[in-house]
């Protein structure tokens, strides 16, 4: 029998702990330097080896991006979209085995007014940042959000696809580019900066209106993610480039597929995780990132001095419950911890789900999502838990007793007035007239006026955006090429409701 007094502890707890005295797994015959995985310990060089042939592999084996193509790559200051730039620019140098082919450009999108900081904390952050970018000799743009607020509506139009190219084209494409003597081109001759342009103070003050109009932290997250991925769209459009190269790590999908399940955006998954994303057509983002976890990365950026910048967001010193994102984050890196193969797991889950809708690439403009152009979700069968959700939420509100006494007329009687309805002229919120969600036209307040509106808006909102716009106090903050692009895509959805007898069944009306 056991006793009670014997002490089993230190025998069962005694594991094989990989020493930092053990050789290189791959020369076997330096000292290991890093410990990526329990029996994966590498030296310093075979590290360097492995970490810049898994970056050429992920681009090699998709071969996405052609010779001579402009990339535009999308650069945070963390610590993933850092190493990235690291990988291009080692890609493009001279001495590298296998150069890259393709044209680089950074785009910094500075978000210090959404998330509160003053002038010079950003003036900081992107003179920093500037040291950074110049020692690439790349060119660069440091674009703020505000730059949102003024965008044009194409921005949430669809735009014509290019062709899909085969695996002989591209074979053919780098014959010409090696005959064409293109490394010229790879060389930085575009060197050259733009620095921070001058944001008017009332444009940030707009844009905080913009995220205060959120009501949850989640809420606010998704739509700076949104208006984020806008920004970066139009830039590359505007400059000319075709690709737009994201630094998501294997981390940071694992706890953003997680997330996007959280959030109702099961349907897309395979944009928001996958290696390429299509949705906006002519710009293709990629994640050349993906494999590498954030363990791998920021070893990699320790031991070869790849600088990176710490910038606050949104989410940043809050508690692990302030929103779904945080708390999802919190939930992966704790499990990974004490079961190591979790990241790892949750994302080659995430590599086999596929849809079984179209892609949005392929679908049609207005059966696309108005924020995340993502193909629509919501046309589904009637017993779905979308269906029963809206159903649910219908009879809540035609139930209440306020709802009752206005639609039910009494004989006789004039109608009764609700006990809840502001006295004309004032504001039914307890903030007063200054946070009232009246619509522009006039009439009427807020709760009668913010009804109809964001009901039109949500039908042209995936179920995931809709629940971001539901929990916004009011609409109308939202920027104005949204707007009005929703506005045109109901006067076309009403047009075609107008003339659809007229229309022969199976043609796209074209209207």
């Amino acid at each position: 029998m056991c006793q009670v007094e014997e002490d089993y502890r230190d025998e069962l707890e005694s594991v094989d702990v990989p020493s930092i005295s053990k050789k290189c797994v791959k020369c076997k015959e330096a000292s290991a330097a890093v410990v990526i995985r329990a029996g994966d310990a590498y030296c310093r060089v075979c590290f360097k080896e492995y970490f810049i042939h898994k970056f050429r592999a992920m681009l090699g084996k998709n071969r996405l991006i052609f010779p001579g193509e402009k990339v535009l790559l999308a650069v945070s200051g963390g610590p993933s979209s850092c190493s990235m730039l690291n990988q291009v620019k080692e890609g493009l140098s001279q001495n590298a085995h296998k150069k890259l082919r393709f044209r680089p450009g950074i785009i910094y999108i500075d978000e210090g007014g959404a998330v509160g900081q003053s002038v010079e904390e950003r003036r900081r952050t992107v003179a920093e940042l500037q040291g950074v970018f110049r020692a690439t000799g790349f060119l660069f743009y440091v674009v703020p959000l505000e730059q949102v607020l003024n965008l044009p509506s194409s921005v949430v139009a669809s735009a014509p696809a290019p062709p899909e190219h085969l695996s002989s084209a591209y074979k053919a494409a780098v014959d010409r580019f090696i005959q064409s003597d293109g490394s010229s081109c790879l060389t930085p001759q575009d060197k050259g900066q733009t620095s921070l342009p001058e944001v008017h103070e009332s444009q940030t003050q707009v844009l905080q209106q913009l995220i205060a109009s959120a009501k949850t932290l989640t809420a606010k997250q998704d739509l700076l993610n949104t208006l984020r991925q806008h920004l970066l769209v139009h830039t590359a459009r505007t400059e000319g480039y075709s690709k737009l190269m994201l630094g998501d790590n294997c981390t940071r999908l694992a706890v953003k597929l997680l997330t996007s399940i959280s959030l109702g955006r099961g349907a897309q998954l395979a944009q928001d995780t996958g290696f390429s994303d299509s949705r906006y057509g002519d710009i293709i983002s990629v994640r050349p990132m993906r494999d590498y976890s954030a363990k791998e990365i920021a070893y990699y950026n320790h031991l070869f001095n790849v600088p990176s910048v710490f910038i606050p967001s949104l989410d940043t010193k809050t508690a692990d419950k302030a929103s779904v994102q945080r708390l999802t984050e919190s939930f992966v890196i704790k499990l990974q911890a004490d079961f190591p193969s979790t990241v790892s797991t949750i994302y080659r889950t995430g590599e086999k789900l596929q849809t079984a809708r179209l892609s949005s690439s392929t679908a049609d403009h207005c059966d696309r999502c108005l924020l995340c152009m993502c193909a629509l979700d919501t046309a589904v069968e009637e017993a779905s838990a979308l269906q029963a959700t809206l159903i649910s939420e219908q009879l809540s509100q035609t139930t209440s007793p306020g709802a009752t006494r206005t639609t039910t007329p009494r004989p006789n009687r004039a109608p009764v007035e609700p006990e809840s309805s502001a006295p004309t002229g004032q504001c039914c919120s307890s903030g007063g007239q200054e946070h009232c969600g009246r619509a522009e036209s006039g009439g009427g307040c807020c709760s009668s006026a913010k009804g109809p509106e964001m009901t039109n808006l949500r039908s042209l909102l995936c179920y995931s955006c809709q629940l971001t716009i539901k929990d916004m106090s009011s609409v109308e903050h939202l920027p104005q090429y949204i707007l009005s692009e929703a506005r045109r895509r109901q006067r076309r959805s009403q047009m075609r409701e107008e003339i659809s007898e007229f229309l022969l069944d199976g043609v796209d009306e074209g209207v």
